[in-house]
């Protein structure tokens, strides 16, 4: 870690989880996956460094935008651990989930569309849909909205 820490550089928990709006065992959870790494004093008590509200709010806005916390987990290797992220650093893990991202907001058009074309019939049922799923041929295929959710 470039330089000396201050102690003003540093969080306690419930601090971090009141800048977050997290609970502390989130924080802790999140702790335990690895994606952020406080610093122990010598009581042993966790001190986040400021930088850690910029990860922590990142995963909030993640999981907002439906990716799977294993997506969060790959995407947050790229940054820096013991420094603030830069732009740069903002930049990579903006271009390395950007296709997951431009995947969701399709799926979530085609939806969308599927659904209107649904609540349109008036039916409001796949199982028993004359337009999508005439004589029910999707219930081979198991359980689901087997139409919309493509």
């Amino acid at each position: 870690m470039a330089g000396r820490l201050r102690s003003s550089d540093l969080i306690p928990i419930g601090e971090m989880a009141r800048r977050t709006g997290l609970s502390v065992s989130a924080i802790r959870f999140y702790e335990e996956k690895g994606l952020v790494e406080p610093i122990r004093t010598s009581g042993n008590q966790r001190r986040f460094l400021r930088s850690d509200i910029r990860r922590l709010s990142f995963i909030l806005i993640a999981q907002q935008l439906g990716l799977a916390l294993t997506e969060i987990e790959e995407a947050m290797r790229k940054l820096p651990h013991g420094r603030t992220p830069n732009a740069r650093d903002w930049r990579t893990i903006s271009s390395s989930i950007r296709g997951q991202l431009d995947r969701k907001i399709a799926q979530l058009e085609l939806t969308r569309r599927r659904l209107d074309g649904c609540i349109g019939c008036g039916c409001l049922s796949l199982k028993h849909c004359q337009l999508y799923n005439k004589d029910d041929y999707h219930a081979a295929e198991g359980p689901g909205p087997r139409n919309v959710m493509v």
